[in-house]
């Protein structure tokens, strides 16, 4: 990906499911105002950031992935209430619901699903560019949720995250560019996910997580993704500052992903301070304790 001040749409699987999801976003714009009710009304949900950055080991956010552009079918027989127990009593920090149908098996009904299941937070996973995917978000229970960096202008960026954390859904910003991080750190998104795969060619490139996640601020939450397969994985993620990491294949199609989510969420975070500092919420989190909806 080129490093340039001009912005263009995404090209390949990115650019195909932005598209989409713009599509799938329209019957949602019919009903703003339906759905600003829902999210309002709706209870706030669990902090997001605080959750990764309680504990002394590396968080882990286990996906609940039935296929993917890159893999094709994972495993398709998940079903979204059960796999979120197991992954809760494995240890996993938080969850990634994958949300869209067409390239990756989801649905919103997942979420809501795993919402009525779990106590954990939750991120809606999702090719989100409209400001109703946002509301949807936050009506169906979403402690967080994905913005791709690649796929929104700065500006158009830049008012999603501003929306999400107005209305209590903290916003996970992924970037795997200069650019692109720089465009995140603009805003006052917390969450900062660094993918290793390129979206648009679906090639994963380990050099761009060893070189962007250090060049985070330690007062963002730092998230590796993508390429994540076992526990040596996580600490090498851990090695170079990672907060946390999303790991959505490998657990999706392990033997025995309780086994494997353990061993994962077992890897100490290097350098975290007391006890008392790492339990504490993160300052300023979106949505924490008073649930931060307008």
């Amino acid at each position: 990906m080129q490093e340039n001040s001009r912005w263009t749409p995404p090209a390949g699987p990115l650019g195909r499911l932005t598209e989409a999801a713009a599509e799938r976003a329209r019957p949602l714009s019919r009903r703003l105002d339906a759905l600003r009710d829902e999210a309002l009304a709706a209870p706030p949900p669990p902090p997001f950031a605080a959750a990764l950055r309680r504990g002394a080991h590396v968080a882990v956010i286990a996906e609940i992935k039935r296929r993917s552009p890159s893999k094709g079918s994972i495993n398709e027989a998940i079903r979204a209430g059960e796999r979120a127990a197991l992954y809760e009593g494995a240890g996993a920090r938080a969850l990634s619901i994958l949300t869209e149908p067409s390239a990756f098996g989801g649905d919103v009904a997942d979420l809501s699903e795993v919402a009525a299941r779990v106590r954990l937070p939750l991120l809606k996973k999702d090719f989100h560019v409209e400001e109703a995917q946002v509301w949807e978000a936050r009506a169906l229970g979403a402690s967080a949720l994905l913005l791709i960096a690649r796929a929104l202008p700065a500006e158009r960026l830049a008012a999603l995250v501003d929306l999400a954390i107005r209305i209590g859904v903290e916003p996970l910003v992924e970037v795997r560019s200069k650019q692109e991080l720089a465009a995140a750190l603009a805003t006052p998104a917390l969450l900062i996910g660094v993918n290793a795969r390129d979206l648009e060619t679906l090639v994963i490139d380990p050099e761009v997580t060893t070189r962007l996640i250090p060049a985070i601020p330690r007062d963002r939450v730092r998230i590796a993704e993508s390429g994540l397969g076992a526990a040596a994985d996580v600490v090498r993620a851990a090695s170079i500052g990672a907060d946390a990491v999303l790991v959505g294949s490998a657990l999706s199609s392990a033997s025995d992903p309780a086994a494997l989510l353990r061993a994962m969420s077992s890897v100490p975070r290097p350098g975290v301070g007391d006890v008392a500092a790492r339990e504490a919420p993160v300052p300023g989190a979106p949505g924490a304790r008073d649930g931060g909806a307008a």
